[in-house]
């Protein structure tokens, strides 16, 4: 693995953005709170790429040096990822604006969760939801061969996706008309990309599905990862919490060489 990385690019969804963290400490313009567009104005770096990238020393005074610029100095963020993608948007609209090239690349991944709720939503019959379940995990896995090819000195750190219900397979405000969740789906899901990570060179694994269990809606609202108007969206802890997990698994990879 890289010793040394020049690029840190971000893809994937909103386990990626500073939308929601920073709607959840309140350090959003106005204008940016009522629109959900994050061009409409200042949305603080408080998502889990941009915590990884630099901290905020003044929220998260314990992880002051524990940033990518400190570790790399010189190092460029490009955080790609978008509110609600899919595997087909980052396939579309990230991957083509990452050039082809040599240099030795840092990428976080995290995406999956929303194709798997449009799927849950239409409530397809079980042998349907599975063949969609194949195909959504065949898409992945061809997007991190094609992520492979454009940056072959990359580490790509591939994230699990996490489950706001904490195993009870309901999430409160979210999908409630689809009766229980088929959490069988998503642990399938999540098996196929820890087996990626496992036998993938050039890819970490980083199990935010496991970190975060415990932290939905099984918690008291103050235990919460999730930001409380909408539980699938990280809020400022659980965004931190996902950058701890990256720093760790990029640290580790590093000792292993």
């Amino acid at each position: 693995m890289p010793s040394f990385y020049s690029t840190y690019v971000a893809l994937g969804d909103s386990m990626s953005i500073d939308l929601y963290p920073a709607l959840d400490a309140g350090e959003i313009d106005v204008a940016v709170a009522l629109e959900r567009d994050v061009t409409a104005g200042n949305v603080a770096p408080l998502g889990a790429a941009s915590l990884l990238y630099r901290n905020d020393d003044a929220r998260w005074p314990e992880e002051q040096g524990a940033d990518l610029v400190t570790r790399y100095p010189g190092l460029e963020l490009r955080n790609l990822a978008t509110d609600g993608a899919t595997i087909g948007d980052v396939f579309g609209e990230q991957l083509p604006q990452l050039e082809e090239s040599e240099d030795d690349t840092l990428i976080t991944l995290t995406v999956g969760g929303n194709d798997l709720l449009s799927a849950f939503a239409n409530r397809p019959r079980a042998s349907l939801l599975e063949a969609i379940a194949r195909d959504v995990r065949d898409a992945y896995e061809f997007l991190v061969d094609a992520l492979r090819r454009a940056r072959p000195n990359a580490l790509i750190v591939l994230s699990t996706i996490y489950d706001p219900s904490d195993r009870l397979g309901r999430i409160p405000g979210v999908l409630e008309e689809a009766g229980v969740l088929p959490l069988e789906i998503l642990d399938g899901m999540n098996d196929h990309i820890r087996t990626l990570a496992r036998g993938t060179p050039g890819t970490a694994l980083a199990d935010v599905h496991g970190r975060f269990l415990g932290h939905g809606a099984s918690a008291p609202e103050p235990d919460r990862w999730y930001w409380r108007r909408s539980l699938i969206e990280p809020n400022a802890v659980g965004a931190h919490e996902i950058r701890r997990l990256w720093r760790d698994v990029v640290e580790d990879e590093e000792l292993r060489g």
